[in-house]
């Protein structure tokens, strides 16, 4: 129900973008993020700023491209996104029947040389 204490906790109006991490979430995401790695360059992004990038594209749906220019930049938000967890195996294949024919043939070797064009020599090919 929206009472006014609810209303109080829900209010993004202060917020530069209504994705933007209000201090309470942020303090449940941080204890999240990864530590900066040990050696070379220390890290000079600001993550909260890259997690309100990614929170941008989310809630907006909008293309890489037009994250707002106040927000790290896009090919820095991108790569954070990119380090998210994923399955390691395929969720779904595709096998043809030319896949299958040249599996039973035998091996990965033949597996390409039965998905290859024949070549030809340009000397048989020509014509006198």
């Amino acid at each position: 129900m929206w009472t006014k204490k609810n209303r109080g906790r829900y209010d993004r109006s202060r917020l530069r973008y209504p994705s933007d991490l209000t201090d309470e979430e942020w303090a449940l995401v941080e204890p999240l993020i990864a530590p900066a790695k040990r050696g070379g360059n220390k890290r000079t992004v600001d993550v909260r700023e890259v997690v309100n990038g990614l929170m941008y594209v989310l809630s907006t749906g909008c293309q890489w491209r037009a994250i707002p220019k106040d927000l790290p930049p896009r090919s820095t938000v991108h790569d954070y996104f990119d380090l998210a967890n994923r399955e390691p195996s395929p969720s779904a294949a595709i096998i043809d029947s030319q896949s299958v024919k040249s599996a039973e043939k035998g091996g990965r070797g033949l597996t390409r040389m039965a998905t290859m064009r024949e070549r030809r020599s340009r000397a048989r090919n020509a014509t006198s």
